[in-house]
């Protein structure tokens, strides 16, 4: 049995979380998440967790003794450096949990959520590549009221992250969230019956 696997990417505020929830809700597409398990990867007591301290201090963990985010994304979306290091700890995990887990599961259908997908080299992993893509200042507006930023923490952000053109380029289905949901979700249907 092949197993159909769909690493759903794109720039951060572009609405791969409205696509994954979708396919899970009216599909029933079991979704593997990389946030999720980048957020594991640096649970309290990881030793991942305990490098990040070594490297940064005790000041980067919270009064409980987890990951200060907002800390750690102050250092890593204005450092390549750092952004590079922090990444080489949490993607080999995080690519050991989507192994491990497709090859448990036995649906024919698979999404995994990977907005680094490519920066991370993990489109091995998938036999098709979504890209969800909308206009430059959508991106900006969505990204600095969801996580409620600056404009300069907003362009920060993005500018991390590989070019949405060259996503949109390697992608074998390219989802436009331009207009409105209801046009997104006739693109998924479209592309999940392909």
């Amino acid at each position: 049995m092949k197993k159909r696997i769909i690493g759903l990417t794109g720039g951060i505020a572009t609405g791969k979380t409205t696509v994954a929830n979708y396919l899970a809700e009216h599909y029933n597409i079991p979704i593997l998440d990389a946030d999720i398990y980048a957020r594991e990867a640096v649970a309290v007591g990881s030793p991942i967790l305990d490098a990040i301290a070594h490297r940064y201090g005790k000041q980067i963990l919270l009064a409980d003794g987890s990951l200060n985010r907002q800390q750690l994304g102050e250092i890593i979306f204005n450092n390549p450096e750092e952004r590079h290091y922090i990444e080489s700890l949490i993607h080999p995990y995080v690519g050991d949990r989507f192994r491990a887990e497709i090859a448990l599961s036995s649906v024919t259908t698979l999404v995994l959520v990977v907005p680094l997908l490519f920066e991370a080299g993990m489109s091995d992993l998938v036999t098709e590549i979504w890209v969800v893509t909308c206009g430059e200042q959508q991106q900006l507006e969505r990204l600095i009221q969801r996580n409620n930023l600056t404009l300069e923490q907003a362009k920060a952000r993005i500018q991390s992250q590989m070019p949405l053109a060259e996503k949109v380029a390697r992608a074998d289905v390219v989802l436009d969230n331009t207009f409105n949901i209801k046009e997104l979700f006739k693109q998924v249907d479209m592309a999940i019956s392909s």
